[in-house]
């Protein structure tokens, strides 16, 4: 008689936010195994279409270990925070980047959720020891900053604030080695490690294409061929979006002072609402 070995039930998991970087997210977690809820107000449907073709694109290259179909029945996809899983082990919040917009998530998730649950915010640079103030457990809150396209990116940062408990780091760095990714643990402040880098090259190649140095082909490929970078800055600068990218450019203007400063080409094509891949030309075209 063949005896049946029970198989683990699987940690539940919940993502808020279903646009770009939440249903990456979504998709990391799925394919470690977890049980997934996503809480996506606006477009619920587009977001499990989000997921669905991600799913069906990672198992197109042989990066699935399961059927498409069993993996999207550990989703769930739902319109309201104050629905999250009480039992939820992690809370990802993935909505824009607005300060009030996410202290109102972050606090609906809280109350939703036990003492138990690590919340985290996938903000690229807000302070996470701000949005951490308006939490009754502060402890239990850091950044988890994801990178586009979530599935593909090897790396995370764990953002420390200063309440985050030393027990909610480890949790943190331990999910993201389950996601078979790379942490790198940064102290809370502007733009971290990976934004404040990556946005001072970006508006440094965008001030010299205004400048008329070269046109954009040549300066990501200067970066691509002559330092190794897998994607120029102007590409990268596209694909996070010009108005994600100019958000940010912004806040560290505020913070960290003129080095930051958005050029006026930046804001103009922002204006023009050539924003990236996703509206088909930012400083590329795409279409």
């Amino acid at each position: 008689m063949t005896v049946k070995t029970a198989q683990p039930t699987p940690v539940t998991v919940a993502v808020v936010g279903g646009g770009q970087m939440g249903s990456g997210i979504a998709q990391a977690f799925l394919t470690a195994g977890a049980r997934v809820t996503v809480v996506e107000p606006v477009s619920p449907e587009r977001a499990r279409e989000l997921v669905t073709t991600g799913l069906e694109g990672a198992a197109a290259r042989g990066k699935l270990a399961e059927e498409v179909s069993g993996v999207l029945a550990r989703l769930t996809v739902q319109e309201a925070v104050a629905d999250l899983p009480a039992d939820a082990a992690v809370v990802v919040e993935a909505v824009p980047e607005d300060a009030r917009l996410k202290v109102e998530t972050l606090r609906a998730a809280e109350a939703a959720t036990g003492p138990g649950t690590l919340l985290a915010t996938n903000t690229s640079s807000l302070s996470v020891g701000e949005l951490a103030a308006a939490l009754d457990r502060p402890a239990r809150f850091l950044g988890l900053h994801f990178f586009n396209p979530v599935p593909a990116s090897r790396l995370v940062e764990v953002v420390v604030a200063p309440d985050t408990a030393p027990e909610a780091v480890a949790e943190a760095r331990d999910w993201v080695r389950r996601l078979g990714k790379t942490e790198i643990v940064v102290r809370d402040s502007p733009g971290f490690a990976s934004s404040r880098l990556g946005v001072l090259l970006g508006l440094e190649a965008i001030r010299m294409l205004e400048e008329g140095v070269a046109d954009a082909e040549a300066i990501d490929t200067a970066m691509e061929l002559g330092y190794r970078h897998p994607m120029g800055p102007l590409r990268s600068t596209d694909l996070v979006g010009l108005d994600v990218r100019l958000a940010i450019a912004e806040y560290l203007h505020r913070t960290l002072g003129e080095r930051f400063a958005p050029p006026q080409l930046l804001r103009d094509k922002v204006a023009a609402g050539d924003l990236g891949r996703k509206t088909g030309r930012g400083f590329h075209d795409y279409c």
